[in-house]
């Protein structure tokens, strides 16, 4: 009984020297693939952007300098030194709207790439590893979101449970945006089945949630981490199409019911174009940043299109 609890105790000391050991390299090769990202010019300069609208939704009650429903301004006013972009019909700040609009579609971005990427990865990796009638029946749902127009899905359940607050428009998002990342984790799963790795683990009696999970998922961290960034761009353009046609809750403030307001008030025809061109010019700034950081997410899982990396040279006869 001695000699088995010493071995015992040895083990544990063996397993929290590895797992001590393990950290400090995890964190330097996180370190090395942010800089490798960070390498990137266009990668750069999608982090610097992102960081500035993250800042702005962080900090938007010390910045703006009015509240985003403070309405007791005249209405429809040109730009002055008191409303930098002038007021809405209903007598409120565009400027501090737009401020605290920030906060949803980073909110909507964040919550919903990820939700899209979590589902993604788990139906992506389990239809990939696993074979038979089960993979074929995951494979007929992948195949069935994937036939159906995204747009016209989204619109249908967002109308059918319209006014339901920015979580349903959330979960709208989820539902329609998870079938193609799952498709291509599903791809490269299969590419990673056959490996010397896996065929070890599965050998040693690995279960195979262990395998996909364990042995599988960590070498795909930047395809991962890129299909994130795409399903949060696409859930911020989603967010703002939703709103812009008047689905989602029009009691937010987000640079989508911006639009939507403008739009109804007739921001065109009384020339206060600004309405929306500095929506959809934050917008668009917002999802290309999110693009261009995916310029160097795909830099550290393909060495080729890392920035100065030198082609090799060719053998001439």
């Amino acid at each position: 009984m001695t000699n088995n609890a010493t071995v015992a105790v040895r083990t544990q000391d063996q397993n929290e020297n590895e797992n001590e050991q393990q950290a400090p390299s995890r964190l330097r090769s996180t370190l090395r693939q942010f800089g490798v990202v960070w390498s990137n010019t266009k990668a750069r300069i999608g982090i610097i952007i992102l960081a500035v609208f993250v800042v702005v939704a962080i900090a938007a009650p010390l910045l703006a300098p009015y509240g985003a429903s403070q309405n007791g301004f005249a209405r429809s006013a040109d730009a002055t030194w008191a409303h930098w972009m002038g007021t809405t019909a209903a007598g409120e700040d565009v400027l501090s709207q737009l401020i605290y609009g920030a906060r949803i579609s980073v909110l909507v971005g964040a919550v919903a790439g990820f939700l899209s990427t979590l589902v993604a990865v788990a139906i992506g990796l389990s239809w990939g590893y696993v074979r038979g009638w089960v993979a074929e029946v995951i494979g007929f749902i992948v195949n069935l979101f994937l036939v159906i127009p995204g747009l016209p899905l989204m619109i249908v359940i967002a109308a059918y449970l319209q006014n339901g607050g920015i979580a349903v428009i959330i979960a709208v998002i989820v539902v329609t945006g998870w079938a193609w990342g799952a498709r291509v984790l599903r791809s490269q799963t299969q590419s990673l089945r056959g490996r010397d790795f896996v065929t070890a683990a599965q050998f040693s009696g690995e279960g195979a949630t262990r395998i996909v999970f364990r042995e599988i998922l960590p070498n795909m961290t930047s395809l991962i981490v890129g299909s994130f960034f795409g399903a949060a761009t696409s859930a911020i353009l989603a967010e703002a199409g939703l709103e812009f046609l008047g689905l989602g809750d029009s009691s937010i403030v987000s640079w989508g019911t911006i639009l939507y307001w403008a739009q109804n008030s007739n921001a065109l025809l009384t020339g206060q174009w600004i309405l929306l061109f500095a929506p959809g010019l934050c917008i668009a700034l917002l999802a290309m940043s999110l693009t261009l950081i995916n310029f160097g997410v795909d830099a550290v899982s393909n060495p080729r299109l890392r920035e100065g990396a030198r082609p090799r040279k060719e053998k001439t006869a």
